[in-house]
């Protein structure tokens, strides 16, 4: 099982920047991801990366966020820039299944989850 513990999510205006943080610790995964949900709205898959550094980012967001991680912290960050006001939403980090080694964007490829952070962006 993996514990994962966000931060950084926060208020800002369209056009600002936020970097979230997901800190891991138990057993470490290939693949870790981002996601994110508005109310009434599904899941929905934002990015991903493994531990060599291969990323995968969402159409709806590509050109504006941006996932790394920093393996020695078992941190992994979410760097969303221009942000827009259909970006608000509750984010959440998430481990991938222990056998899992494609970049998947699909929620039940993830088998453990933060309590997520919210972000809002206002017009």
């Amino acid at each position: 099982q993996v514990q994962l513990v966000e931060s950084g999510g926060g208020s800002v205006q369209a056009g600002g920047s936020l970097r979230l943080s997901c800190v891991a610790s138990g057993k470490s995964r290939n693949v870790m991801g981002w996601f994110r949900q508005a109310p009434g709205k599904e899941r929905e898959g934002i990015a991903t990366s493994d531990r060599d550094g291969s990323t995968r980012v969402a159409d709806s967001v590509k050109g504006r966020f941006t996932i790394s991680r920093d393996n020695a912290k078992n941190t992994l960050y979410l760097h969303m820039d221009n942000l827009k006001p259909e970006d608000s939403a509750m984010y959440y980090c998430a481990a991938g299944v222990w056998w899992l080694e494609r970049l998947s964007l699909r929620s039940f490829d993830f088998s453990d989850w933060g309590q997520g952070t919210q972000v809002t962006v206002s017009s």
